[in-house]
């Protein structure tokens, strides 16, 4: 087998941490299970410290999963960046590791584990779930440690630092990115990807680059929304730069819906914020759409999806939402559309999601729903 080509196997968005009242971590051990899409025979991560405010400092290692907090301490090997075994990261950086040779098997895990010794800022991190998303952290250095222990251990499902994993593989494998907000840092592109591989799309990896909150036009400057990261201008092209992406499914623009409600309500969230159709039709172009061409990717674009009972719902909402979607569903600017809208809709009331696919917030899917998000995706976009 001949591996010539670089592709992310996995990928999440670098954002900045909910500012609570503490963001510094000192003697601490954080462990990520990454399932392998691809054969290959090397590894290379990308670290991120985009939104921190101090240096950061650790030490890594990669090494064969046994279980979700357990390792093969046989199969560790060193992370390093330009030769160096503590990696240094300044504030509004990100770095590419060292080529490391490392066979890998698609349908095996391995984990990334990061040692952090000194007082850290954990300003850059991004919040996902989904049933390929699992995060563990220990007190202590257990960097090498087979099994992180019981007592000192807790799961999260904030990432750190770490946003990209790519494998030396085959020129035929290649991935597709999910660009989005909570919609996407919730389950379905994790249930995209169990799909892709059930069905036997094995020359696909499934990249998701979401942050909750964002929107496609505006951004927040203050510490209350600091988590919702950065406006669409900001991010997109930096976070479509992974390696082998040849196609993207862009949902997003809710956001730029129901957040703005008045200097009277909120003094974060004026309603000159909102925009009209036209202004998020011209954003997503210029945006996304422009850019991805330029890059050489395909571009699907994804309905955005009921909202009836959110607590910010009102007719104007659902109109601007219906008009966008409308034109996300006639332009000939995309190469397909995900009628995400359609699939979870109540055929009763379309405003409303169908009972089964509400979380109950009535703007985020159930579980069950983030199933129907990922069914709803056409097989020849995995392809």
């Amino acid at each position: 087998m001949e591996y010539t080509k670089w592709a992310a196997c996995w990928g999440n968005a670098s954002s900045i941490h909910d500012q609570t009242e503490a963001r510094f971590s000192r003697n601490i051990t954080l462990r990520y299970p990454i399932r392998m899409v691809f054969d290959g025979n090397a590894l290379r991560f990308h670290f991120s410290n985009l939104r921190g405010t101090q240096p950061i400092r650790f030490a890594a290692c990669a090494a064969v999963s046994v279980s979700d907090k357990e390792i093969d301490p046989d199969t560790v090997k060193d992370i390093t960046v330009r030769g160096e075994k503590m990696i240094v990261i300044h504030p509004g950086a990100e770095v590419c590791s060292d080529e490391m040779a490392f066979d890998v098997k698609a349908g095996m895990n391995i984990a990334v584990t990061m040692y952090l010794p000194d007082y850290t800022d954990m300003n850059t991190a991004v919040l996902i779930t989904g049933q390929l998303s699992k995060g563990f952290y220990a007190y202590g250095d257990f960097e090498k440690s087979g099994e992180l222990p019981l007592d000192l251990t807790r799961n999260t499902h904030w990432f750190y630092f770490l946003n990209t994993v790519d494998v030396l593989t085959e020129e035929k494998n290649h991935c597709l990115v999910c660009y989005g907000d909570s919609i996407t840092a919730q389950n379905w592109p994790d249930d995209l990807a169990v799909r892709a591989w059930e069905n036997g799309y094995r020359d696909i990896a499934i990249i998701r680059r979401a942050i909750s909150g964002t929107r496609i036009l505006r951004e927040y400057d203050c510490i209350t929304y600091a988590a919702y990261g950065e406006k669409g201008e900001k991010r997109f092209v930096r976070e479509l730069n992974a390696a082998g992406c040849d196609r993207v499914i862009l949902q997003h623009g809710i956001n730029d819906i129901i957040h703005p409600v008045g200097l009277d309500v909120n003094p974060w969230r004026p309603m000159s914020d909102l925009p009209t159709a036209e202004e998020m039709e011209e954003g997503f172009t210029k945006l996304y759409i422009e850019p991805a061409r330029k890059m050489g990717l395909k571009v699907y674009g994804g309905t955005l999806l009921p909202i009836k009972g959110w607590r910010t719902y009102a007719d104007f909402r659902e109109e601007l939402k219906n008009e966008f979607n409308d034109w996300l569903r006639e332009t000939d600017l995309l190469d397909g559309c995900v009628d995400f809208d359609l699939a979870l809709r109540d055929t009763h009331d379309p405003a409303a999601f169908s009972r089964e696919y509400d979380s109950g917030d009535h703007l985020h899917p159930s579980a069950l729903g983030y199933k129907a998000m990922a069914e709803a995706v056409d097989e020849k976009i995995l392809k």
